[in-house]
């Protein structure tokens, strides 16, 4: 039987309840975990969705976060990989088979029986749901533990756990870099990360936006033009001229309007996560041999590669900081989109 202790965490019972105050069970570490007390936890749209069961699977309590930066305060007496007192991250993934070909081939996210996810998932251990982020400390086999470059802001770097892979991947997948026009549809908690990582992999960037009001804001970011999706004028000058996009937007929106902007042999893929399906036309594919693809996060080697190269371009999240307790009303704000560009909670406070 596992060992375990009771810890703070702030979680819920259920889809219409808020985030309270609650205790819950860590398992005591086996010979392969560390133990990571919680110093910044990002709030993810997805923490959001799940809390509020809109993905239809929540197993409550609940307790959300998957962008996890923390300092080792204990390890077991086999991990090999970290020590006491290194400053590491967890992503959303904590484990997952280790045997299928995909865990095989570093594709820990696609793993075929399923990944573990940090929160929402099956325990292999105490047989309950995975617990997040939103909690004093966590667990996690040393396998699925980050290391997190010197140089980089810790809170700033939170949601490069989940923000920052899920953009990385895609780019690093179709081998963005210098020659490549790229673009990146919506300037919200993923396309921000999307622009500085495809800025600093050498492409020319091209960031699209519904709102005038963020031409300002996408430049700063890096994007070398900026173009006003709801001008047809504007969209029109683009039709043919990209290698790549990222689609970062979870609103319904017209994918075919983009797929008309990619050269032969480009690709659009999909990271935001609309509701309703997509219409996808097929003449805005075959002419012009165009692939219209999707993507999520990373393995725990490609998550790697990723830090390094967001410490070796000093790239962090835009983030705003809030304590445990203002979670609720930061929700209410994600909701509304009134963010720029990720919550992240100060764990300090919990």
């Amino acid at each position: 039987m596992t060992e375990t202790t009771n810890i703070k965490a702030y979680g819920t019972a259920a889809a219409e309840a808020p985030l309270n105050p609650m205790d819950i069970s860590r398992r005591i570490p086996t010979a392969h975990d560390v133990q990571i007390e919680i110093q910044y936890c990002g709030v993810c749209h997805s923490d959001l969705h799940t809390a509020k069961n809109e993905w239809h699977g929540t197993i409550y309590p609940c307790v959300p976060g998957h962008e996890i930066v923390g300092k080792i305060v204990r390890v077991g007496d086999h991990v090999s990989k970290f020590k006491v007192g290194d400053t590491v991250g967890v992503g959303c993934i904590v484990d997952s088979c280790r045997e299928c070909q995909y865990c095989q081939e570093g594709l820990e996210q696609y793993c075929e029986p399923g990944m573990t996810g940090t929160y929402n998932s099956p325990d292999k251990y105490l047989g309950t749901p995975t617990f997040g982020g939103y909690s004093e400390s966590v667990v996690v086999d040393e396998n699925y533990v980050l290391r997190i470059p010197e140089n980089l802001d810790l809170a700033a770097t939170a949601p490069l756990l989940c923000a920052g892979i899920t953009t990385y991947s895609p780019l690093r997948h179709w081998n963005v870099g210098p020659g490549h026009k790229v673009g990146i549809v919506g300037i919200g908690g993923l396309g921000h990360m999307g622009i500085k990582i495809a800025k600093a992999m050498g492409a020319h960037v091209v960031a699209f936006t519904t709102s005038e009001s963020k031409f300002a804001e996408a430049k700063r970011l890096g994007a070398d033009e900026v173009v006003l999706s709801k001008d047809e004028d504007q969209m029109a000058a683009y039709k043919g001229k990209l290698n790549f996009i990222l689609d970062a937007v979870s609103a319904e929106h017209d994918i075919n309007a983009y797929l008309n902007l990619l050269r032969v042999d480009g690709s659009l893929a999909l990271v935001g996560a609309p509701e309703n399906p997509l219409p996808v036309a097929a003449f805005s594919l075959i002419m012009g041999r165009k692939s219209f693809a999707g993507s999520m996060i990373g393995g725990i080697a490609e998550t790697q590669e990723m830090l390094d190269f967001c410490g070796e371009h000093n790239i962090v999240s835009d983030i705003e900081m809030i304590d445990m307790q203002q979670i609720n009303v930061a929700y209410e704000r994600l909701l509304k989109g009134d963010v720029k560009y990720r919550f992240v909670i100060d764990m300090a406070s919990i």
